[in-house]
């Protein structure tokens, strides 16, 4: 097996400067989207969200990024999770889209506010019923002996809802992030990268800072 040590490339696909910056970081992160998309990524809205336990220990996991506006990213999760009992304790958080095939990577720091019932509401019920029935058979993030155990309490969901719409669970829901920093990172030679913090003042506006690789 080859040393991990010895795995190494240059990164030349791109450049960042600030003739491509904007003013509103979310008109560039909405463009690098959408350049993930064209590439035809694997799940190109994925992201690595953090979160802070009572005792500071951070935690990571894979979710899906659902909308994005000039408020912020929204993803949707059992409110029952490791993570939204985190962000109970604690509302800070933080976000990464690891776009490496595009030698390109973003990360958000900011506040996660739960979102409205209607809003959840409407999300739900625009999901396949599968993934309903997913959500009200799973108590995420609890022990669980088997997979059969979990299989059988899908079924038995499903039964349960046989005939007419799945309401939605009172512990599912979804949280905005928003954003007050963003970094935009993309690969350069010689391990010179660019990278491009953007902060938000207190009175709405962002400033950009370019920083060392």
């Amino acid at each position: 097996m080859k040393p991990l040590q010895d795995f190494r490339k240059e990164y030349t696909k791109g450049t960042l400067d600030t003739n491509v910056l904007t003013k509103n970081p979310m008109d560039l992160f909405n463009k690098w989207l959408q350049d993930a998309i064209a590439a035809e990524l694997p799940d190109p809205n994925a992201m690595t969200v953090a979160t802070v336990d009572a005792s500071g220990q951070p935690s990571q996991r894979i979710v899906l990024l659902k909308d994005v506006s000039d408020e912020g990213f929204v993803f949707y999760t059992n409110l029952g999770s490791r993570k939204a009992k985190e962000l109970k304790h604690n509302d800070k958080i933080s976000l990464h889209f690891p776009w490496y095939f595009l030698e390109r990577q973003v990360r958000v720091c900011g506040i996660a506010q739960p979102l409205p019932r209607s809003t959840v509401a409407k999300y739900f019920f625009s999901r396949p019923k599968s993934s309903q029935l997913g959500a009200w058979a799973s108590q995420q993030s609890t022990p669980i002996s088997t997979r059969q155990l979990l299989v059988t309490q899908f079924m038995q969901v499903k039964e349960k809802f046989a005939k007419g719409e799945i309401p939605l669970p009172d512990f599912w829901g979804g949280y905005l992030v928003k954003p007050s920093q963003i970094e935009f990172w993309q690969g350069g030679e010689h391990r010179l990268h660019d990278r491009f913090e953007y902060n938000k003042a207190e009175n709405g506006e962002w400033d950009s800072t370019r920083l060392m690789p």
